[in-house]
This record gives C-alpha cells, sequence and structure tokens, in this order.
C-alpha cells in the first residue's frame, strides 16, 4: 500500500482500486484502509465505497462504452488511467445524481495527481470521457450486440460468461440473470448481535448513538444492517458486543444444532465467524476445536475469541484433508464450511467475478477430501455440516452426493429454518430470493 495520501472520496477510491489491482488486495480491506488514512467520514466514505464497488461490478460495462469512444486499445492505456476513467463511466452512465462535469473534472484531477502521466494521455481520458457524457446526454449510448442471452448478462453485469452459463443451466435463464443480478447490488454491513455480552435493542441504541443507521434483519431477531460508519472501530465491536457475519453463515451454525456441554469441531474455521457463534449457542460451555491450515489465521481466531469473551474455543493447525488421529469420533458435531469458489458473495468480494473457470475447477476434488475425511471426527448418531458460500452444484450437491455414495454410514437430515423453510437435508440460498449471501447448507448424521 503507497504512502501517498488520498484526501477525497474519489481518491479513496481510486487508491483501493489501484491496490486491488496492483498488490492483488480484498477491495474491502484496501477501502477500510485508505478510508482510515485519509480522514474522510460519513457521506465521503459511503460515497467512496460507492465508487469503488460500483466500478468493480460495473468493470465490463465500463470497459465497453471506452472501447466504443476510445481510438487507443484497453490493453494500451495506462492501468491507472483505465481504473480512473472506469470510476467516471461508472458515474456517468450507472449513477444519476453525480452532475457529468463533476464527475469529469474530479476524475480528471485524480488522474493528474496520482497516474504519473503526460498531458497527452490526460486529454485522451478526457476527450473520451467527454463524448461518453455527451452520449448520456443526447440518449444515444451504443448498444450491446451479444449473440445470446447468457453472454448479455455477463457484459450487462460484469460477471464471467462462464458462471452465468453454469447458472442459467442450473437456475434457467431468467433466474440466472435475477442472481446476477442481485450479485451487483451495493452490500449492506451486516453485524451479528453477541447476546452473551448484550440484547439486540441495546445493541440497536448503542449503533444509533454512534450515528449508524440500523435496520434489524426480518427473520433473524440476532442480525442488524449498518451503514454509516466503520464497525471495526466502533466501542460495542471492541467490547465483543457486536460481530460482522451474514445471515447465511449464522443459519449454517443454526442447522448444526449445538447445545451447551457437547463436542465440537469446525474443520475449516478462519476467520472464526461462524466458530463464534457456535460458541455463543454453547453458552461458552463445552469444547470447540477451531481448526486451520495457517498459523496466522489461528492467531486471529483466538483474538476474535478474547474480544467475543469466549474460553471454550481451542485453536488447532490441521488441514482438512489430513486425518487427526486425536480427532477420530470426537465429535458432537462437526461443521466442514470448506475452501470454495466463492461466487456467491460477490456482492461484498466484487474481484471473485475475476476468476476463471479453469482457476476453481479442482476445488470439488479437495472439498470431497475434506469432507470425507472430517466426517471420521463425528461420533456415532452425531451431526455434520457441509457449507459453502458459492451458488456452483457442482461444489455442493455433487460433492454431498458423491460422497453420500461412499460413504453408507451418513445419511441426509431434513431441516427446517426461518430464512429458507423445509428442506430435505440441503439447501442453496441465493441472494434474490432468500436475501443473504449466496450459501448452501447440507445436514448430515452418521447413523448410530
Amino acid at each position: 500500500m503507497t504512502d501517498e495520501k488520498p484526501k477525497t472520496s474519489r481518491e479513496v477510491a481510486a487508491f483501493a482500486l489501484f491496490d486491488m489491482k496492483e498488490n492483488g488486495s480484498w477491495l474491502e480491506s484496501a477501502l477500510h484502509h485508505y478510508i482510515k488514512f485519509s480522514g474522510i467520514n460519513g457521506r465521503d466514505a459511503a460515497l467512496a465505497a460507492r465508487l469503488a464497488y460500483g466500478t468493480v461490478q460495473n468493470y465490463a460495462m465500463c470497459d465497453f462504452y471506452i472501447r466504443k469512444y476510445s481510438k487507443i486499445r484497453i490493453a494500451k492505456i495506462y492501468p491507472r488511467v483505465l481504473d480512473i476513467m472506469r470510476m467516471c463511466v461508472y458515474q456517468l452512465v450507472m449513477l444519476d445524481k453525480i452532475p457529468a462535469h463533476a464527475a469529469i473534472s474530479e476524475s480528471i484531477n485524480v488522474i493528474k495527481k496520482f497516474a504519473k502521466t503526460n498531458s497527452r494521455t490526460v486529454s485522451f481520458a478526457n476527450g473520451v470521457l467527454r463524448s461518453i457524457a455527451k452520449g448520456v446526454e443526447d440518449g444515444n449510448l451504443p448498444h450491446p450486440d451479444c449473440p445470446d442471452k447468457e453472454s448479455y448478462y455477463a457484459l450487462k453485469y460484469s460477471q464471467p460468461e462462464w458462471f452465468i452459463r453454469k447458472l442459467s443451466e442450473q437456475y434457467g435463464q431468467k433466474q440466472a440473470e435475477l442472481i446476477a443480478q442481485a450479485n451487483n447490488e451495493i452490500p449492506q454491513m451486516s453485524v451479528r448481535v453477541n447476546k452473551l455480552k448484550c440484547s439486540t435493542q441495546n445493541a440497536v441504541e448503542g449503533l444509533l448513538s454512534d450515528n449508524f443507521i440500523v435496520k434489524k434483519h426480518d427473520k433473524m431477531d440476532n442480525i442488524l444492517f449498518c451503514t454509516g460508519g466503520d464497525i471495526a472501530s466502533n466501542r460495542l465491536f471492541k467490547a465483543g458486543k457486536i460481530t460482522v457475519q451474514d445471515a447465511a453463515s449464522t443459519t449454517a451454525v443454526e442447522i448444526l444444532n449445538v447445545k451447551p456441554n457437547i463436542k465440537v469441531i469446525d474443520c475449516c474455521a478462519a476467520p472464526g465467524g461462524k466458530t463464534f457463534y457456535i460458541a455463543e449457542l454453547m453458552e461458552n460451555k463445552g469444547q470447540i476445536v477451531s481448526c486451520d491450515i495457517y498459523e496466522h489465521k489461528l492467531k486471529k481466531i483466538e483474538s476474535g475469541a478474547e474480544r467475543l469473551g469466549f474460553s471454550c474455543i481451542k485453536t488447532m493447525l490441521s488441514d482438512g484433508q489430513i486425518l487427526k488421529k486425536e480427532l477420530e469420533q470426537f465429535a458432537d458435531r462437526v461443521l466442514c464450511d470448506v475452501p470454495c469458489s466463492g461466487l456467491g458473495i460477490i456482492r461484498k468480494k466484487p474481484e471473485i467475478r475475476f476468476k476463471t473457470d479453469e482457476s476453481v475447477a479442482m476445488l470439488p476434488e479437495i472439498q470431497l477430501n475434506i469432507l470425507k475425511n472430517c466426517s471420521k471426527y463425528v461420533k456415532n448418531g452425531g451431526i455434520m455440516v457441509y457449507s459453502t458460500c458459492t451458488v456452483l452444484k457442482r461444489e455442493n450437491e455433487d460433492v454431498v452426493n458423491a460422497f453420500l455414495s461412499l460413504y453408507k454410514n451418513f445419511e441426509l437430515m431434513p431441516f427446517e429454518h426461518k430464512i429458507c423453510g423445509k428442506t430435505n437435508g440441503m439447501i442453496t440460498l441465493l441472494p434474490n430470493i432468500h436475501f443473504t449471501d449466496g450459501f448452501f447448507i447440507a445436514k448430515l448424521r452418521r447413523k448410530i
């Protein structure tokens, strides 16, 4: 991350985009860093987040318009200049509350200040952006000419065509578009109240007094949506009264059906959100073994447990694919929230849309290996939940069905939950239907 200091919303958004592309940073963490570094807050911080997320969510369409008006190929445009131009196109075409002259002049200022380029490039960018603004004003912007609906949705919503085709294959074209559309919504910050330390009402009152805008989840009484500030810096978060978590992962933990004084293994636990909710539901009584393959992630889990006030959590360095003999038939409950493509959380991590089909094709094999291995940790009569934050069938139902075909001593357990209703033991939560992250949950029981 650069030592240069951004001062405005557009500069913060631009720096987050630079960091994502140049250093492989997650957009969310880059934004958090530069918002804090710049000192902006309130509306300015919200605008920075809106511009950064909106630009990444509309990369393909922004590039489509730039190509139509530029005499220079996209690949030849200096990367920082291109990112700032994309951000400007997003404001010109996709937002309707920012005057074109302000969007263009501010973008050109950012190019001059931070793109380290020459006057010819500045003139080029200015010309292209003004041409696009005129197209918007005259109502004659070019329209995409795509061979089919899947390629059109991929362009319109700037999501991988291979992914859109998978969605269409699984859910049909109409549902595929609705999912893609929901994936491009600006995500709300979702926090879970730690009811061992705080009531929902007290959390709401505390956040309101700190100038947050707060909305209660309509089905989960411990989930709040918050906007208007940095949750990680808030006093309630620091005191362990609230923590960041979506209703989908909260649901997965509730399906695990834990209770005090039992033994639980969270097999792929980092960053620890599900472990923490398990500890809360167990009233901090019993044993939780929270595993991960990386030592530094285990330290974050330990730090989070300390903040939230949980002493029943023990961390363990462990590869989910390799058997830990000491854990065989140790647990009443086992959670396998396995590594996945993450294609259910594109709203929150929009950079996931840059993944290729090839880069995630090996995941089902790894996921099945983890499930097979960690099933050995379940006691007779115990419960195991398999979950992912993706909506791809090959990482979800296909993995579970492959496991059940090999391990006849496990069976699906039908369950019912207020988020998804009755199920046969498996459910894919969709952002446009369940209003959660895209998420898969399967509940399995080891036969006695």
